[in-house]
């Protein structure tokens, strides 16, 4: 049997188009038997590596992709760079542990979030990435329709489930009802990652129900790394950098001189 046949009957669809390149190394290189059969099968490992790594970053459905390299930590002092190297090796997602980032708009969280999400797509690890605002709706209409056990059973399987922008919509205490039934699935069992720009002291608020609060801060923080982030924010800086942020004020400034001058 001739090698493209094999090739093709082996399904290796990353090889197939790269075999004349691996032959022209191997000759270049000289390289043993051995040495070549390595060198093709790590051609074929690393094509079905990529695609996986798209098709899960696809998957994640997460709003862009960022990375840790790209974040910016001179800007953010109050970071501890070594807590956040430690989680970029997903030690807390094979133990099921949570993250939980604090901190005011604009401040770097959610591209923290991503970025370890990203972190779990390229280690095989299957992520998703919502809104808390859309997991309620979800929820509760799955909750209408009689299909909440099997909605909050495919909120389980992410290994790494990020929740973004929580405390910035209050929640009824039916809604925070239903997000207690997930975390409590998911409890010891897989990583939830949650952004917020409240304290834990302002959750009672969250969810409209201080007890309930207690609940869920008791699982969520019981294996947990918490990063409070007191920067500036980004947005603004870049605005700043700009100089948008002192026209808009001269013109606030203008405006408001004009009225006041009125008779």
């Amino acid at each position: 049997m001739q090698l493209d046949g094999l090739i093709e009957k082996l399904k290796m669809d990353h090889l197939a188009p790269q075999l004349q390149v691996v032959c022209e190394q191997a000759a270049k290189k000289d390289l043993n038997f051995k040495e070549f059969l390595t060198l093709a099968l790590e051609t074929e490992w690393r094509g079905r590596h990529l695609k996986g790594v798209e098709s899960r970053l696809g998957q994640a459905r997460l709003p862009w992709v960022k990375t840790i390299d790209e974040f910016d930590f001179g800007f953010q002092p109050s970071i501890d760079r070594k807590v956040v190297r430690e989680l970029a090796g997903l030690s807390f997602a094979e133990r099921a542990e949570n993250v939980i980032l604090l901190g005011p708009p604009g401040v770097g969280k959610t591209h923290l979030a991503i970025a370890l999400a990203v972190k779990a797509v390229e280690a095989g690890h299957r992520v998703l990435f919502m809104t808390l605002e859309n997991l309620i709706m979800r929820l509760a209409r799955a909750r209408t329709e009689n299909r909440l056990d099997r909605q909050l059973q495919q909120f389980t399987y992410p290994k790494v489930l990020i929740l973004d922008e929580m405390g910035y919509l209050p929640m009824s205490r039916e809604d925070a009802s239903l997000f207690f039934r997930l975390l409590s699935r998911r409890y010891e069992k897989a990583s939830i990652i949650i952004t917020s720009n409240k304290s834990f002291t302002d959750w009672g608020e969250i969810f409209g129900d201080q007890v309930m609060a207690t609940a869920i801060l008791d699982r969520l923080l019981h294996h947990s790394t918490v990063i409070s982030i007191k920067g500036d924010s980004y947005r603004l800086r870049e605005k700043k950098k700009a100089g948008m942020l002192e026209k808009q004020q001269s013109r606030k400034e203008a405006a408001t001189e004009k009225e006041t001058s009125k008779p």
